[in-house]
């Protein structure tokens, strides 16, 4: 019986060592190798699990989106998505972006990203190696149309484009896409999505 056991610890121990040695390098290397690698601190990592976590209710259902104060402001942007904002939320917080931007098919709404704008180009990007894309001031209107417009004054009172009633103006911003919920091989942070594409068509 001792026999036995020791012949199955012996066997034991060969394929762990064997396991072990089969472990891809991605599995062996320590968290400051993996983000020297990937340009992924652990603290971007944790912030995104936060924000994913807390924008899980809206993934699929833009309804409780809409139930919870997000709006349209935007049409379709192609390989970007069509946006919703909560003129509620103001500031960075990494559980509340004032935008969602979702991908629109059929029947279908999949959030795609998160969206923070800001007055000006942060002096220090809210998270690790952000970059940041440009939206020009605009009228926007109630059925998302909006119109370039760098003074709110020349605001038309209707969409150009449909004739819905106006909704508000804003300035030049800077905005901070976050592909949370969309891969995105140009980047975390880009404005647009190649992967968007097939959404184009609504």
């Amino acid at each position: 019986m001792l026999r036995h056991l020791g012949a199955a610890a012996l066997v034991a121990a060969v394929l762990l060592g064997v396991a072990s040695w089969m472990v891809p390098a991605w599995g062996r290397e320590g968290v400051a190798e993996r983000a020297r690698r990937t340009g992924v601190s652990p603290t971007l990592t944790d912030q995104l699990a936060q924000m994913r976590t807390a924008t899980a209710k809206y993934a699929t259902n833009l309804a409780k989106a809409k139930a919870d104060g997000y709006g349209i402001i935007t049409p379709m942007i192609p390989n970007m998505g069509i946006h919703y904002m909560n003129p509620n939320i103001s500031g960075f917080d990494i559980t509340k972006p004032p935008i969602l931007v979702y991908e629109h098919r059929g029947n279908s709404y999949q959030l795609g990203a998160l969206e923070w704008v800001f007055p000006s180009m942060p002096q220090t990007p809210p998270l690790d190696n952000a970059t940041f894309g440009f939206f020009p001031a605009a009228c926007h209107y109630l059925d998302g149309t909006f119109t370039p417009e760098p003074d709110q004054t020349a605001c038309p009172s209707t969409s150009p484009q449909t004739g819905s009633p106006f909704n508000f103006w804003h300035p030049d911003l800077i905005t901070m896409h976050v592909w949370v919920w969309y891969p995105n091989p140009a980047g975390l942070y880009a404005s647009t999505n190649p992967l968007g594409a097939p959404f184009n068509g609504g």
